[in-house]
This record gives C-alpha cells, sequence and structure tokens, in this order.
C-alpha cells in the first residue's frame, strides 16, 4: 500500500512536470529520497541529517520553479478535479487562413526590419496570470493588417507580446517572463521573454521578429529555432497545429515506472546492504 501510494505520487508529479528537459530534476529528487532512507537504515545519522535537509531544500525550489503547475494541480485538486490533470490536451486546429495571415504579417515585419513577439495558444487554455502583465484585451479575428499595425513602432503596445487563441486576437502589450538561462542572455528582450514563456508553459509557442536583423525565429520548449523563413515557419506551424499530429509524451506508465525503480531499489540494495553485511566480521563459536 505504502510503496502504491509512492508510485503514485512520483507518476503525478511526471505528469505535472511534463517536458524531457526537466525530468531530471525529478531523477535526482528521487535518487536523494533513496539515498536518505539507505543512510537512515545504515545508521549513518550525520549523512542521513545532510540528505533530509537537500530533500527538503530541493523539494521547495522545485516547488518555486514550477510554481505556475502547482498551482494549476492545487487548483484542480481543490475543485475536485483531479482527473483532469491526466488528460494531455490535443493540438488546437488553426483554419489555413489564420496560419497564412500571420506568415504573411510576419513576412512583411521582417522585410521591414520591425520588431514583433507573437504568443500562440497550441492546447489547452493559457492562464494569463502566467504573464508578468496580460495586456490589453483587444479580442480582435486574425489579420495581417491588425498584426502590422500592433508592431508599427510609434504605437503604445509594439514593445508587448501579441496573445493568438485559435482564430483571434485576445490581448497585445503582453509583459512575459524572462528567461534566466545563461545562453538567453546574449540574446535581445523578445527572444529571451519567448524563451522565458515556453520553458515554464508547455502549451503555447511564440513567433520572433528580431528589430536589429530581421531574422524570424520561432520558440517552444524553451528552444529557438532560427534564423527561419517565412516558407518554413508556415510548414512549421501547419505542422504544428495538424488535428493529426501525435505529441510525444514522456511521461511513463505506471507499471514501467514501477518496475524502474523496482530494479534501481533492489541494486542499490545489493550495492550497500549485501556490502554491508559481508563486511560485518562473523563471531567466533
Amino acid at each position: 500500500m505504502d510503496i502504491g501510494l509512492v508510485l503514485s505520487l512520483v507518476y503525478t508529479m511526471l505528469f505535472i512536470v511534463g517536458e524531457r528537459r526537466t525530468l531530471w530534476m525529478v531523477r535526482g529528487l528521487i535518487i536523494l529520497m533513496l539515498a536518505s532512507v539507505i543512510s537512515q537504515r545504515l545508521g549513518m545519522v550525520l549523512l542521513s541529517f545532510v540528505i533530509e535537509k537537500l530533500v527538503i531544500g530541493s523539494s521547495v525550489a522545485m516547488a518555486f520553479v514550477y510554481q505556475a503547475e502547482f498551482r494549476r494541480f492545487l487548483e484542480q485538486l481543490g475543485q475536485g478535479q483531479i482527473l483532469q490533470l491526466f488528460k494531455r490536451g490535443s493540438p488546437i486546429p488553426k483554419p489555413d487562413n489564420v496560419i497564412d495571415e500571420i506568415v504573411d504579417a510576419v513576412k512583411e515585419l521582417s522585410q521591414n526590419r520591425t520588431g514583433a513577439l507573437m504568443v500562440l495558444e497550441t492546447a489547452s487554455s493559457i492562464d494569463q496570470r502566467d504573464f508578468v502583465n496580460p495586456g490589453v484585451s483587444v479580442n480582435g479575428e486574425v489579420s495581417k493588417e491588425l498584426i502590422q499595425t500592433i508592431f508599427q513602432p510609434k504605437t503604445l503596445l509594439h514593445d508587448g507580446a501579441v496573445f493568438i487563441r485559435g482564430a483571434r486576437i485576445i490581448s497585445a502589450g503582453v509583459i512575459l517572463p524572462l528567461s534566466d538561462r545563461t545562453a538567453s542572455r546574449q540574446l535581445g528582450t523578445r527572444h529571451r521573454a519567448a524563451m522565458g514563456i515556453t520553458e515554464r508553459l508547455d502549451n503555447c509557442l511564440c513567433i520572433i521578429v528580431s528589430e536589429e536583423t530581421g531574422s524570424i525565429s520561432l520558440a517552444e520548449q524553451g528552444l529557438l529555432n532560427r534564423p527561419l523563413t517565412s516558407s518554413k515557419l508556415k510548414e512549421l506551424l501547419d505542422e504544428r497545429f495538424s488535428p493529426a499530429v501525435e505529441r510525444e509524451t514522456v511521461t511513463p506508465s505506471l507499471g514501467r515506472l514501477g518496475r524502474t525503480i523496482g530494479i534501481q531499489g533492489h541494486n542499490l540494495y545489493k550495492l550497500f546492504f549485501l556490502r554491508s553485511s559481508a563486511s560485518t566480521p562473523k563471531k567466533k563459536k
């Protein structure tokens, strides 16, 4: 019963994280927890104390880094919607004319070297509280003309991002969290903002047009794909929003997760406990 509850908790954590680039943090925490149990069984008081504090610190750090995901978890738990956590969002298809309007706007913005940043919702609805500032409500139909107008340097909203949901521009002038990764600090603010929001949310992607060079970039899951041509951007968007696309899931099945943890635990048991017993001198009769 106890092991089953622990496995269920780990399984839920992997669903909350749900991204390959962050699984090493979860694995590291699990290793620390196993090391804490082993050190206690071996009677290593000081080592057990240190590892226990590391587990607590790591848990707090993960809660801080993934505060949006944990907030969603607690909200759905409080609303009795715990099963919603185990449902993966499917890509939201966009009409071809919407993608065409976005790509045409990006192409002209690139040619004129007009900086732009667009956040496109890809699956389940984005909680706008994940933005630093949700910007100004627009609620207008996606069009090349509207996008170009928003990003004109003389407009008040051109420095922020445009948030697009389906076939509508929800808001403009959106301020996004910046990425803290070292590599991103060499990039401009728009690129850092695109990396920052896609690091935190896996249900969006960002299109960036550089004001300095006019180059086009696409950000998803904290990674930049650049430089892109307008035709390549259209190809990627068509592929991304195709209803037939099956997104890769990194969450293992509960059975495979149990087998993996069982094997690792058995190996650790043999490594520490059997070696400890073998090194203990036998008493002579």
